[in-house]
């Protein structure tokens, strides 16, 4: 375990590690069984004959999903694009010490926790219209996630801020810096470090939340896998096909977020929790050795 990693977790014992071996050889055990079963029944029932797979190796209906691919990952990437920022300026909002910014930054980031991304589609899809205003298809999509999804980036980061060593602000202040160069300059670039794999893991999710664009009629890789499945009346092929696409790309992302968290290992180490960082230097005196304390 890293030390970024032992600043949210505790480091299992023997006996953990032993019990989480024996329990994660039991899980795969059961999953690779059920996988032998179900291939079993589909074998059983015709459902792996080549026939059935026959028009998803056609460009025509390898276009269509790729279409619907294209449509999931814009919708995704455009809410990442705006829920990223939002969900750092909503937990800045929450540390601040205005109290007016803090109650307010709190109520938005607990309304949205504890709504349901579905009813805030249909808030958007059927409320907000009566009341005259009309959104395209796309942000009928788009906003409902980024809502719901800056404020659980809001909570992450906020957790990283808190994670981190009180002797990083301090010494920022120690130098001069005013409160919000300390969060910007020193404290946040380390908040950040520290919740990457969690933020992956949180984009992975917000990919999954555009499946819902079946609510808002939006075109999405779920939705286009229905319709390719309501025309060849292969809905198992289909969805399945579909299936391994979401694999394929979630599996890039988790990826990714190794890369990320590799790359921060390598990065120079400061701070008493031992969270590395690369500070910007606002003024010449501000170095890493003056951040250990030195």
């Amino acid at each position: 375990m890293s030390a970024s990693d032992r600043v949210l977790f505790d480091a299992p014992g023997p006996r953990a590690r032993r019990r989480i071996r024996i329990a994660t050889a039991l899980s795969v055990l059961v999953i690779a069984g059920l996988i032998a079963l179900g291939v079993h029944q589909f074998a059983r029932h015709g459902q792996l004959d080549h026939a059935r797979w026959q028009p998803f190796e056609q460009w025509p209906y390898q276009r269509f999903l790729l279409r619907g691919l294209v449509k999931t990952l814009k919708a995704a990437g455009m809410a990442a694009l705006l829920a990223l920022p939002s969900g750092a300026l909503l937990a800045l909002g929450r540390l601040s010490p205005h109290r007016v910014l803090r109650v307010a930054a709190g109520g938005f980031v607990e309304l949205f926790r504890s709504v349901p991304l579905l009813l805030v589609l249909y808030v958007f899809l059927m409320g907000i219209p009566r009341a005259g205003y009309t959104f395209p298809v796309f942000w009928e999509l788009v906003i409902p996630i980024v809502l719901c999804t800056s404020a659980l980036f809001a909570e992450i980061f906020r957790a990283g801020v808190l994670a981190l060593d009180r002797g990083q602000s301090e010494a920022g202040q120690a130098l001069g810096l005013r409160r919000r160069q300390v969060m910007w300059l020193v404290v946040l670039p380390q908040a950040v470090r520290l919740v990457v794999p969690t933020l992956v893991s949180q984009l992975v999710s917000l990919l999954k939340d555009t499946t819902l664009g079946y609510v808002v009629s939006y075109g999405e890789l779920l939705n286009e896998g229905k319709v390719l499945g309501s025309y060849t009346h292969d809905f198992l092929q289909s969805y399945l096909t579909v299936t391994v696409i979401y694999v394929v790309v979630n599996a890039v992302l988790s990826q990714l977020a190794e890369a990320l968290e590799r790359r921060g290992r390598r990065r120079p180490k400061a701070g008493a929790a031992g969270v590395g960082t690369l500070v910007p230097e606002p003024r010449g005196e501000l170095n890493a050795e003056m951040l250990h304390g030195g």
